[in-house]
């Protein structure tokens, strides 16, 4: 496996590992085993150059001289670098991501859905700049690019919930991406419009009904047409 880079600054000083880049990011999601993660035998403050840190320093910095210790620290609060295969592949999969989103939720201006290749090629056409944000952040900016190549629109679904005030605190976050308006009761509730993509709703209530064990209050509303 890739060995790379795990590096942390702390009091303005900079501090680095060598790790095992697979098992270092499972350690930094809580899952992985450290010692199969660092491939270090000390603590450096440039690798490249072999320079060791001190033990003083090492206590000053981190409360304690132990490698492994010190180590899950830097990968867990530090940055671990990761290859440009790994980068590839990340931007890769959160392509797929959104074009998974896109064909969810848009449709052509007669109301029918595109197609993989179509939306890939749209895409390509734009050179819309990936990031790490989540998918569900980005395929909305990415819709507003691909308006320039190809018709498109995202269908979605006005609704009006009703938080009980118990709850609010911890939705809200939630509400936040597709909130048009919020209202507060005077019992403490929340009263919110959201408008959200179609095919995003019940992934949407699901995450709402977990939080609020389904005491939300909700409902469609459909705009007459003129």
């Amino acid at each position: 496996m890739a060995q790379v880079t795990a590096r942390i600054k702390v009091k303005g000083k900079h501090y680095e590992i060598l790790v095992d880049l697979d098992e270092a990011l499972k350690v930094k999601m809580g899952k992985g085993d450290i010692m199969s993660a660092v491939k270090s035998t000390a603590v450096y403050s440039d690798m490249n150059k072999g320079s060791r840190v001190p033990n003083a320093e090492l206590m000053d910095a981190f409360g304690t001289q132990e490698l492994y210790e010190i180590s899950q620290k830097i990968i867990i609060s530090g940055e671990v670098q990761k290859t440009q295969e790994s980068r590839d592949a990340e931007k890769e999969n959160k392509i797929k991501q959104v074009i998974g989103l896109i064909l969810r939720n848009a449709v052509d201006q007669n109301g029918r859905p595109y197609t993989e290749d179509r939306i890939k090629r749209a895409i390509e056409e734009s050179h819309y700049n990936f990031d790490k944000r989540p998918a569900e952040q980005q395929m909305p900016l990415v819709v507003e690019k691909l308006k320039s190549i190809i018709p498109i629109k995202i269908e979605t679904k006005k609704i009006k919930l009703i938080i009980p005030a118990q709850y609010t605190g911890q939705v809200y976050g939630l509400l936040k991406e597709y909130k048009e308006s919020e209202d507060w009761l005077a019992n403490g509730a929340l009263q919110a419009i959201i408008n959200i993509p179609a095919g995003m709703q019940l992934d949407f209530y699901d995450k709402l009904n977990n939080i609020t064990h389904g005491a939300v209050q909700s409902e469609e509303i459909i705009e007459k047409v003129k």
